[in-house]
């Protein structure tokens, strides 16, 4: 069967890393250690995705910027501390290799810091499969559109040819902007119910049917 895209485009957090409730514990925990409210699991899944910046002027528009960095390493505390544990969804090393052998570019956007998706990289043993990756550090965080246009442009890769994939509004909303098909991960930071909204090819509520659609579709 002839290819639908030849560039799939992942989200790293909650769409291939099981990581959505370790990423809400430790924004929740980072709060606390500085002071500050401590989110709900729904707003702290909200930002999951998000630059640094963005993520918390939308948990606390009143907070100065110079707690910012505070929060960020109580954050990086908390979560460092369990990182290398995180697994990844059953299945996805697998998928992952599969398409990778099936000639499918493959690349990852996410709200990772580069030295975060660096060290993701080396825990999972993903890294060799990635042909690119843009993380938030490096240009506009989602939903702008920078990350998957400077990636298109990178791979040489039209947009009617490419795909993302991810597990939150933030994906989805930055695919829009992009104009670029997306596929929503039901299972992750974002309510699969609030996905729809953004019009994905399919909303896929298990990992295993995320990796069906692909199988077959992509």
């Amino acid at each position: 069967m002839a290819k639908r895209f030849d560039l799939l485009i992942f989200d790293w957090d909650g769409t291939l890393l099981d990581s959505a409730g370790t990423i809400v514990a430790s924004i929740q925990a980072a709060c606390a250690d500085i002071g500050w409210p401590v989110p709900s699991r729904e707003a702290a899944s909200h930002i999951i995705g998000l630059g640094l910046k963005e993520a918390v002027a939308t948990l606390f528009p009143d907070m100065p910027e110079a707690e910012h960095p505070r929060l960020a390493e109580r954050y990086r505390y908390h979560y460092l501390a369990q990182d290398e544990t995180i697994p990844l969804f059953e299945g996805a090393a697998e998928l992952i290799a599969e398409l990778h052998g099936r000639g499918f570019l493959l690349a990852v956007a996410t709200g990772k810091a580069r030295r975060g998706l660096v060290r993701a990289f080396e825990h999972s043993g993903l890294g060799p499969y990635f042909h690119a990756s843009r993380t938030a550090d490096e240009t506009f965080s989602k939903p702008h559109p920078a990350m998957l246009m400077e990636l298109l442009d990178e791979l040489m890769v039209g947009r009617e040819r490419a795909l993302m994939i991810g597990d939150t509004s933030h994906d989805l909303q930055m695919a829009q902007n992009a104009g670029m098909s997306a596929l929503a991960a039901g299972y992750g930071a974002h309510p699969p119910e609030s996905l729809h909204a953004y019009q994905p090819l399919a909303v896929c509520h298990r990992f295993e049917d995320l990796a069906a659609w692909l199988k077959t579709n992509a």
